[in-house]
């Protein structure tokens, strides 16, 4: 099975679930389907198709991380930024960090690899991963991301995606 919609079924949490309980909860986004994503250099093909001019966007690349005690993150960073693990993990103060095993990114946040998002925090919350996210965030109005799968995006207004963690009870630990 990929990441795809086609197998959005086999999710705990489908994508279509999600987007149906982002509407019950007033939360916008605007949706866009495409061929299957599998990293940075894909998304940078395609994002032309659907991005607005002018919009003052973030997209995100995300990295499903594990420290040696066992701790699971996820990290969500602007596209093009480069980050250190080794540094990362000492500037949160949690030790050497690691890539997550793609059986453990599906037990912790019910998705399969090529389709990390914040939005899995919705899983996530429950199986204590930690949200880690770049302070860039913080600046655009508008932030890209798939919702569980890996053949759709999705643009939430920040605010939007803000008050979805609120209502899972995520903690944002901000990445200056």
């Amino acid at each position: 099975m990929d990441a795809s919609s086609v197998f959005q079924d086999t999710l705990p949490l489908s994508s279509d679930a999600l987007l149906a309980q982002l509407d019950d909860w007033g939360l916008s986004y605007r949706v866009h389907s495409h061929v299957p994503l599998r990293t940075v250099e894909d998304a940078k093909g395609v994002e032309g198709q659907f991005m607005v001019p002018g919009e003052n966007a973030l997209r995100l690349k995300n990295l499903y991380l594990r420290n040696k005690k066992k701790r699971n993150f996820l990290v969500t960073l602007e596209q093009s930024r480069e980050i250190d693990l080794k540094a990362l993990g000492a500037d949160l103060g949690i030790g050497n960090l690691s890539f997550g095993s793609a059986d453990r990114l599906f037990q912790t946040l019910g998705i399969r690899p090529g389709a990390v998002s914040p939005l899995a925090m919705i899983n996530g919350v429950q199986n204590d991963v930690t949200f880690v996210m770049d302070a860039a965030a913080q600046q655009a109005d508008v932030i890209y991301m798939h919702p569980l799968v890996n053949d759709r995006t999705v643009a939430v207004a920040r605010a939007d995606l803000l008050a979805f963690l609120d209502r899972i009870g995520c903690e944002v630990t901000w990445l200056p």
